[in-house]
C-alpha cells in the first residue's frame, strides 16, 4: 500500500473502465474521489454500486456528467438525471436485486465463478439466465462481479491501510475491497499504526492499494 494524491489516483483510472463505488444513496461514498472524477472527465465508465443516489450527490454526479456508460445496481435511487438517460438509450442500466449484487460482488472477492440464487426465477430477470436444480429445487446462475478499480470510503485508515468503518456507511465498501484489482481508500481519519485493533479492523491493509493522502 502506498499513499497518493488525489488527482493522481484518478489520473490512473483510464477511460472505459470499471469501478465499484462503495456506498447506500450517497451515504460511505468517497465523495472527494467522485469530485475528481468529474473534473478529469473520466468518461465511458461501468460503476457498480447499490445505486445512483440523487443529482449533487455520490454516483449522481457522475450520471449528471455523463461519464457512466453502463451502471449495474439494485436500484437507481432518487435520481430522474438515471431514468431519463436510460430512457433516453444514454445509459444501460442493469438492475439486480440488492441481495444477489452483494452475493455476486462477494463472489468475485472469494474468487467464485458465481452464484445460484432463487430470487428472479419466473420473472424477467430470468431471462438469459442458466436455471439449475440442486436438490430439487431451481436456481439462477447469477455470474461473480469484479472490477478494475473499486473506490471505498473508510472512517479509519492507519498507515498500514487497515480500514474501520462507521456503522451504516460500511455497506457495500468492504465486499468491494475484495472484488477489484486496485484498491483506492479514501478514509476520513489516517492514523498510526496499532490505533486500530487487530480485533476491529473491517479490512486489512494486504487488499489495499492506495490511501489518498490528507491535505
Amino acid at each position: 500500500m502506498r499513499t497518493i494524491k488525489l488527482q493522481d489516483a484518478v489520473a490512473l483510472i483510464p477511460a472505459g473502465a470499471i469501478l465499484m463505488v462503495g456506498g447506500f444513496m450517497g451515504v460511505g461514498t468517497p465523495e472527494p474521489l467522485i469530485d475528481e472524477l468529474v473534473r478529469q472527465q473520466k468518461s465511458d465508465l461501468t460503476v457498480i454500486a447499490n445505486d445512483t443516489a440523487a443529482p449533487g450527490i455520490g454516483i449522481g454526479k457522475l450520471i449528471t456528467a455523463k461519464l457512466l456508460r453502463r451502471v449495474i445496481v439494485s436500484h437507481i435511487g432518487l435520481n430522474p438525471e438515471t431514468q431519463q438517460q436510460m430512457l433516453a438509450g444514454e445509459l444501460q442500466v442493469d438492475l439486480v436485486p440488492q441481495g444477489t449484487l452483494a452475493e455476486r460482488i462477494r463472489a468475485g472477492g472469494f474468487g467464485l465463478g458465481g452464484i445460484l440464487t432463487a430470487t428472479g426465477i419466473g420473472t424477467i430477470a430470468e431471462e438469459g439466465k442458466q436455471r439449475l436444480t440442486v436438490d430439487g429445487r431451481d436456481y439462477l446462475l447469477e455470474p461473480a462481479l469484479r472490477a478494475d478499480f473499486a473506490l471505498v470510503h473508510a472512517f479509519i485508515a492507519d498507515y498500514l491501510g487497515n480500514l474501520q468503518y462507521a456503522l451504516t456507511a460500511r455497506n457495500f465498501n468492504p465486499l468491494m475491497a475484495m472484488a477489484a484489482d486496485t484498491v483506492v481508500v479514501q478514509a476520513e481519519n489516517i492514523v498510526p499504526v496499532g490505533v486500530v485493533a487487530p480485533d476491529h479492523v473491517m479490512t486489512p491493509a494486504p487488499v489495499v492499494d492506495y490511501l489518498i493522502a490528507k491535505g
